[in-house]
């Protein structure tokens, strides 16, 4: 794939995986890109997947010719493009290696080799001439691993943005971007998001006309469109305006009281109703519509004296990634002593800016008059906020 006449794509599309990052549901596979910039010198971003090193170096050697690459410019250790460094190193002995120190660090812990010997280390703020083709090295760190650098090309304004701008799914299959990119962000990279907006500073004094990820398509249209999803998502912004209800039900009565509830908001107006069950749903999806929706209610029974499991897990996942800036609601059940709610509350206790709903909604068992009094009541505070 030619994207510009100096730069060609060289990267694989996986239909053999089924667990990205062994968590990840990617029924769409996955792509591990990289790039080769032909110039003066010659320069290849990244490598790909263990699995498809044959393949990669089949699409390198169709674009080189009877030419050999200069450099392989690494910018994540990631196994998922950094695989076939060692293959690339041992079929191209002459061509040296660019990636940051802690990068070279991890090199040794993967392949027991730091390439001491044909090695450029790189920081931020570093430049490397191709000829025509200028690579400007921007540091990434914790975008979303220590070592990373972004890479911005000034003669064709491209900007190779490591894992930012990434997607679950392959090249080859056509669907929406943003809900794949967003799942893909608040289970991957979602927890950095104070690292991202200092990148997407960095970002804006240049003149980007393209962006190349690690996953995902090449974006070249609209790119102000997928710099704000990432300005919101990174600063923990509401992106859509709307109600999540997660829940969890042993016997049905949980899900029936999250169910009337969707019903009143959805009676009263409510833009957008989403409703997920824990035990049942994709957990990455669940995270990514929590982060998606600026209220999120949480419906679960007491068990074992605090919450079910599910909905502890779900939670866990909201305060690895650094949930905040949102209203929640809370919903339990418990037959002789509830203490979901108290046990949900303290949980997000320590997430910041979290405003707890005044009303909160106790089952006993199966659900009332009195609780369908409450729901409505619940309905009435979130559609007002």
């Amino acid at each position: 794939m030619e994207i510009t006449k100096d730069i060609h794509y060289i990267g694989v599309n996986d239909h053999n995986i089924d667990l990205f990052e062994g968590q990840y549901i990617v029924e769409n596979g996955m792509a591990y890109n990289s790039y080769v910039i032909m110039d003066d010198k010659i320069a290849v971003m990244d490598t790909v997947d263990s699995d498809f090193g044959g393949e990669w170096m089949q699409n390198l050697q169709k674009i080189l010719g009877t030419r050999t690459p200069d450099y392989l410019v690494v910018q994540h250790m990631e196994p998922d493009h950094s695989s076939n460094i060692d293959v690339f190193a041992k079929a191209y002995p002459e061509a040296v290696i660019v990636a940051s120190a802690p990068a070279f660090t991890m090199m040794r812990q993967f392949f027991g080799v730091d390439y001491a010997d044909k090695r450029l280390v790189i920081k931020d703020g570093d430049s490397l001439s191709l000829g025509t083709h200028t690579l400007q090295f921007v540091a990434a760190p914790m975008v979303h691993w220590p070592e990373v650098m972004v890479t911005y090309d000034s003669y064709d304004k491209v900007l190779f943005s490591a894992d930012g701008f990434g997607k679950f799914g392959a090249l080859d299959v056509e669907e929406d971007w943003a809900c794949e990119a967003r799942r893909y962000y608040f289970g991957i990279v979602g927890k950095f998001g104070m690292q991202v907006q200092n990148l997407l500073k960095k970002a804006a004094a240049l003149d980007i006309q393209m962006i190349c990820p690690l996953h995902g398509p090449i974006l070249k249209e609209n790119l102000e469109y997928y710099v704000n999803l990432y300005q919101t998502w990174s600063s923990y912004g509401v992106e859509s305006e709307g109600v999540m209800i997660a829940y969890t039900s042993v016997y049905g009565n949980t899900k029936a009281a999250a169910e009337l509830l969707a019903r009143k908001l959805e009676e009263k107006g409510c833009p957008k109703v989403v409703v997920a069950d824990l035990a049942r749903d994709d957990k990455a999806e669940c995270v990514e519509d929590a982060f998606r929706y600026g209220r999120l209610v949480l419906a679960t029974t007491t068990y074992n004296a605090e919450m079910f499991p599910y909905m502890r897990e779900f939670i866990n996942e909201l305060v690895c990634h650094n949930y905040q800036n949102r209203t929640v609601a809370l919903i339990e059940n418990g037959s002789w002593a509830p203490m979901a709610a108290k046990a949900m509350r303290a949980r997000l206790e320590g997430c910041k800016d979290i405003t707890f709903a005044e009303n909160t909604v106790q089952i006993r068992s199966a659900l009332t008059e009195e609780n369908m009094a409450q729901i409505e009541a619940l309905a009435e505070e979130l559609c007002r906020n």
